[in-house]
């Protein structure tokens, strides 16, 4: 084990505090309090599901945004794991040390280039289609907001326990709704009204599965776009421009992989719950792929979402090249010109 893994924790706690400090303000205010609520819940080991406490959750919040006001101007600490420290955004070398010892970190730019940290015991490592899976378990140190899975440096990074809780807090969102929907008929596939720990942990496995297939669909998606799809990512500064370019790769990575081999294995569960998280812009872009679920749900014949999905690998691509050439053609104006862009102009596809 690391000789000092309490430092360890409070050095990687320190660095998420510090990343919080500077960007969980930029949010909505209610999307601020619900990923705020789940946050202590995780920090006081809170289960699924039990009443949070009002007046002390009240108090929490005020002394957490009391102490990002004393760190936000402080630079991101080393990780206490060699004489000299480990810079915190170096992820390889750190997990060379921790791997070995049954812990995995994890670090980066996200979405907006919000940092992100987390310090997790160690479940599984594994390597799918030559790229590295780590799959973490319990958490001992993460910021404010947890993807349940990204691509951190070559490797996909999956976390099981955000995996849970996102999960959790669907099943409580559909319970309030209580319509018969795709989230609703997901539930039902994996028997939740049977048995809800035992329905969590069968859900949990299969969609984990899912998301490391779009990952890695993400990394093929990668792979033909080149260094100047990163490069344009990396410096577009519209937040608009940025949801849209990353939900067009996102439609790619998932008709390069992530759909066609949920279909191939027929994982009803799984199609059920991609469909009741397409929303937003994603679900904007591709009006169609709606219209093929509700196919096939009527018929369960998977051809016309084959197809779809076959065509949309070809049109996302062509799609993601051309904001990738709007962008580089004049890099000073590129937000703007993405931006004046209508979805119509990306979303042409048909069923």
């Amino acid at each position: 084990m690391v000789d000092n893994l309490s430092a360890l924790i409070d050095t990687v706690q320190k660095n998420c505090t510090i990343a919080d400090a500077r960007h969980a303000r930029e949010m909505t205010m209610c999307t601020f309090l619900l990923e705020m609520r789940e946050y202590y819940r995780w920090e006081m080991e809170i289960p699924y599901g039990a009443r949070l406490p009002k007046d002390e959750l009240g108090d929490w919040l005020n002394a957490r945004e009391s102490l990002w006001d004393t760190v936000e101007e402080e630079d991101f600490a080393p990780l206490p794991l060699s004489e000299a420290g480990i810079d915190p955004f170096e992820a390889d070398d750190i997990n060379r040390a921790l791997i070995p010892q049954g812990l995995v970190y994890s670090s980066g730019l996200g979405s907006f280039r919000k940092p992100h940290f987390v310090l997790a015991e160690l479940k599984r490592a594994e390597v799918r289609e030559g790229v590295q899976v780590l799959v973490a378990g319990c958490e001992y140190a993460r910021d404010l907001i947890a993807p349940p899975a990204a691509m951190r440096g070559g490797a996909i990074f999956l976390r099981m326990d955000a995996v849970r809780r996102l999960l959790w807090n669907k099943y409580e969102e559909w319970q309030w709704k209580g319509k018969d929907t795709a989230l609703g008929r997901a539930f039902a596939h994996y028997d939740f009204e049977c048995d809800i720990e035992r329905g969590l942990d069968r859900m949990a496995e299969a969609e984990s599965e899912a998301m490391i297939l779009h990952e890695i669909g993400e990394a093929r998606a990668e792979s033909l776009l080149g260094d100047d799809w990163n490069a344009m990512l990396g410096e577009l500064s519209s937040r608009h421009a940025e949801l849209l370019v990353r939900a067009v790769r996102d439609h790619l990575a998932d008709c390069l992989v992530t759909l066609p081999t949920l279909l191939e294995r027929e994982a009803a569960g799984s199609l059920h719950f991609y469909q009741a998280n397409l929303s937003g812009l994603r679900r904007a872009l591709f009006p169609a792929l709606p219209q093929a679920y509700e196919t096939w749900l009527g018929h369960r014949d998977v051809a016309p979402i084959a197809g779809l999905v076959r065509r949309g690998a070809a049109h996302w691509l062509d799609k993601a090249r051309q904001l990738t050439a709007i962008y580089h053609r004049n890099p000073a104006q590129g937000d703007a010109q993405i931006n004046a862009l209508a979805v119509g102009d990306l979303a042409s596809l048909k069923l």
